[in-house]
C-alpha cells in the first residue's frame, strides 16, 4: 500500500516537494480535514513523517498492543483508557489483529470509534459474561468497522444522543435468554412535544451491519433507521425480527 501511494504521489515525501516544505503544524491541520478511514489512514502510509503527523493524538487516539514497554502519546492498551482520555469530537482508532475487552464502558461525550482493519473481523471487542453491555452510549457517537461479541447481555446499549453503527458485526449467544440477550438495545425516546429535547435529538441508525444471535436483533423505544442490515438467527434461515416502539 505504501509503495503504491508513493508511486501515485512521488512528490509527497520528496525533500524538494512543496508538501515537504510545509511545517508540521500546517501539515497536521491539512490532515485534520481528511476522513479518518480511509483517507487519513492511507496518508499515514506515505512516509515516516506523514505517519507521525497523521496519527498524532491531536487528530485521533489509538488503541493497540504495545510491541515493547514504551509509552507513546495518544496510544492506549485498552479502549476504556482511550475513552477516558478522549476529548469531545475525538476519533479513536483500534488497531487490527487483536481482541480487546470491552465491558460496561460508558461513553458520555461525542466520539467516533473505528476498527483499523480492512474488515470488521480484523478488530474484535468482547464483552465477558456478567457484564450488562460492551459499550453504553449517552452522547451522539459513531462506531464503524468493528466486531463486537457479547457472551451474555447486549453488545451496544444506547441511552441518549444519535448513535450510528456502520459496517459492523454484532454477535450474541445463539440460544439466549429472551430478556437478557440483544445485540442492540436503545432506550432513548424522541419527545416531539418538548422542543429542547427535540433539538438535542435521539435516534439509532444501523448501516451495512450484520447481526447474529440474540433474542431479537434490536430492541428500541425510539427512532430507528436501517440500511442494508442482515440479521441471522439460524444456519438454515435468514430473517429480520425487530422490536420497534416508535417509527
Amino acid at each position: 500500500m505504501a509503495k503504491r501511494l508513493r508511486e501515485a504521489a512521488p512528490w509527497a515525501d520528496s525533500p524538494g516537494s512543496p508538501a515537504s516544505s510545509l511545517d508540521d503544524g500546517c501539515l497536521m491541520h491539512i490532515f485534520s480535514f481528511l476522513s479518518p478511514i480511509p483517507d487519513r489512514y492511507n496518508t499515514a502510509l506515505v512516509c515516516h513523517r506523514w505517519r507521525y503527523l497523521a496519527c498524532h493524538p491531536r487528530l485521533w487516539l489509538r488503541v493497540e498492543r504495545p510491541l515493547r514497554n514504551v509509552t507513546e502519546p495518544g496510544v492506549y492498551t485498552t479502549l476504556a483508557a482511550a475513552v477516558s482520555a478522549a476529548r469531545p469530537g475525538d476519533t479513536i482508532l483500534i488497531a487490527a489483529g487483536s481482541t480487546y475487552l470491552a465491558c460496561n464502558i460508558q461513553i458520555k461525550k461525542p466520539l467516533c470509534i473505528i476498527g483499523g482493519g480492512e474488515l470488521p473481523d480484523d478488530t474484535i471487542l468482547t464483552c465477558s459474561r456478567g457484564s450488562e453491555n460492551a459499550l453504553e452510549f449517552l452522547s451522539t457517537c459513531k462506531i464503524a468497522n468493528l466486531t463486537i461479541k457479547a457472551e451474555l447481555g447486549c453488545c451496544l446499549l444506547h441511552r441518549s444522543g444519535k448513535l450510528t453503527i456502520e459496517e459492523c458485526l454484532l454477535q450474541c449467544e445463539e440460544n439466549p435468554l429472551d430478556y437478557l440477550s440483544f445485540p442492540i438495545v436503545s432506550t432513548a425516546i424522541e419527545f416531539n412535544s418538548l422542543s429542547s429535547l427535540k433539538e438535542q435529538g435521539h435516534g439509532l441508525t444501523v448501516v451495512r451491519t450484520r447481526i447474529e444471535g440474540g433474542a431479537k436483533a434490536i430492541r428500541t423505544n425510539g427512532t430507528l433507521a436501517l440500511q442494508h442490515v442482515r440479521a441471522i438467527y439460524a444456519r438454515s434461515s435468514v430473517f429480520f425480527w425487530f422490536e420497534v416502539g416508535e417509527t
